[in-house]
């Protein structure tokens, strides 16, 4: 395995429109998130981004009708004009206590890949728009098997002076990834 050299590093912060680590030997960077728009939500006191072109809309959420021997994830699914839309609790998902929901609850509407799925949150924060040097690229951490669906950290700045981090999230990887096994892209 060989180093990262500084001018490849230069290479990929210098590049339009991205923000990310070097694949050593390489100079090209890993896949990490673009600049662009996040809609930020909240699970318990963390913040996570998802790129607002995949939302088709925010709901307040409504306890969906159980499906049988479902994964515990997926909450079930509701109609929704029409559609069927499964439901995946995030909290659940990523082995986060399972919370009372309230009226901050939402569940946030997806589209990906011609599918319709539904994610419940704690919470919406806001949309905010990262520009590429605000994206640093995700942690390795072994043992952890977010590595899939982590395409970065966007850092923010408050009113206050004080910067905050928002977890970035690839949901297409998230829910299709060897393990969820949520979203089959095979059939619409």
């Amino acid at each position: 395995m060989s180093a990262v050299t500084a001018l490849e590093m230069e290479q990929v912060v210098n590049a339009p429109g991205s923000y990310g680590e070097v694949i050593p030997g390489t100079g090209k960077s890993s896949h990490l998130a673009g600049a662009g728009e996040y809609l930020s939500f909240r699970l318990g006191a963390e913040e996570y981004g998802i790129e607002i072109l995949k939302v088709q809309e925010i709901r307040s959420f409504e306890e969906p009708t159980k499906i049988a021997n479902a994964t515990p994830a997926v909450r079930g699914v509701v109609n929704l004009r029409g559609v069927i839309v499964p439901i995946i609790d995030l909290r659940l998902m990523f082995n986060l206590p399972e919370a009372k929901h309230d009226a901050l609850t939402v569940t946030i509407v997806l589209s990906i890949a011609g599918h319709t799925i539904g994610v419940v949150v704690d919470a919406v924060s806001d949309v905010n728009e990262l520009k590429a040097n605000q994206i640093r690229p995700a942690p390795h951490i072994s043992g952890i098997n977010s590595a899939l669906c982590i395409t970065g950290m966007g850092v923010i700045d408050d009113a206050n002076g004080k910067q905050r981090m928002m977890i970035l999230l690839d949901v297409q990887a998230m829910l299709t990834a060897s393990g969820a096994g949520i979203l089959d892209l095979g059939s619409p």
